[in-house]
């Protein structure tokens, strides 16, 4: 008898190398006085955004040890973008490869440790007093756009 197991990482043996690229965004809501102090670059752990750009580049070449079932796949760039709102702060992160499979797990992943590390970097200015984080969410973390093109 056999029995196949119930998770297992697809193969990609006979697809050829392409351009591959995904945009992925997401949201972190904070207190009004919390981004200001984040513009600002008063955050007492450091500059927030820069910090948050190396953790989302160092989750993107990761992703494969988090996420055991994608495929271990050259990265060739990775940026990342933020745009400071009133009561918010969005993340948009870019990966690029030329592999045979796509970077949007990646992308992804980069999105969510950078607003993860904003949270953490944060933390004290949004806890209430009791403790709590009352208005501290991230939300809305999507794929933008995927790409693939021939070489």
């Amino acid at each position: 008898m056999v029995i196949k197991l119930g998770a297992q990482m697809i193969d990609i043996s006979s697809k050829p190398e392409v351009f591959r690229e995904a945009v992925a965004e997401g949201y972190i809501k904070l207190k009004k006085e919390t981004v200001e102090l984040i513009k600002e670059k008063l955050v007492e752990k450091g500059d927030v955004l820069t910090i948050s750009s190396v953790v989302a580049v160092q989750a993107v070449k990761k992703t494969p040890e988090l996420l055991p079932l994608t495929h271990n796949i050259p990265i060739t760039h990775v940026s990342t973008s933020y745009e400071i709102l009133d009561d918010r702060v969005k993340v948009t992160v870019t990966v690029r490869t030329t592999a045979k499979t796509g970077v949007e797990m990646e992308a992804l992943t980069g999105v969510a440790l950078a607003l993860l590390n904003i949270w953490d970097m944060v933390k004290k200015y949004e806890k209430d007093e009791r403790g709590q984080y009352p208005e501290t969410q991230i939300s809305s973390i999507r794929v933008l756009r995927k790409t693939k093109e021939e070489i």
